[in-house]
């Protein structure tokens, strides 16, 4: 993800300062987007290869299905507190690969 991170800030340091030249220009605020959006990303696509194909290669493994998921601190601290509360008391079970079942409030 950091390499996706690492292209798109590039993109951004061409896209802002272009933006702003076009802007002082008094071409308009939308022109001005456009043209400094079509520079920045030919700028990248001719000078930024390696960074554009690391953000790409970054890109694919995440959304494979092999990533490892990403997880918050506080998804960890809870996975800790759980294994903690199985191993201390082994007649509990955690079943979190069960469905719920359909808790749907019934009409009357």
């Amino acid at each position: 993800m950091v390499p996706f991170i690492k292209y798109s800030l590039i993109r951004l340091a061409l896209f802002l300062p272009l933006f702003v030249v076009f802007a002082l220009l008094q071409t308009g605020l939308l022109l001005a987007a456009i043209y400094a959006g079509l520079i920045a990303f030919a700028i990248s696509f001719l000078f930024f290869k390696k960074q554009r194909d690391d953000a790409t290669a970054s890109m694919r493994e995440r959304f494979s299905g092999r990533a490892k998921p990403i997880r918050s601190a506080l998804e960890i601290e809870d996975a800790d507190i759980e294994d903690r509360l199985v191993d201390e008391n082994p007649e509990v079970k955690v079943e979190n690969d069960r469905r719920p079942k359909d808790r749907r409030p019934k009409e009357a």
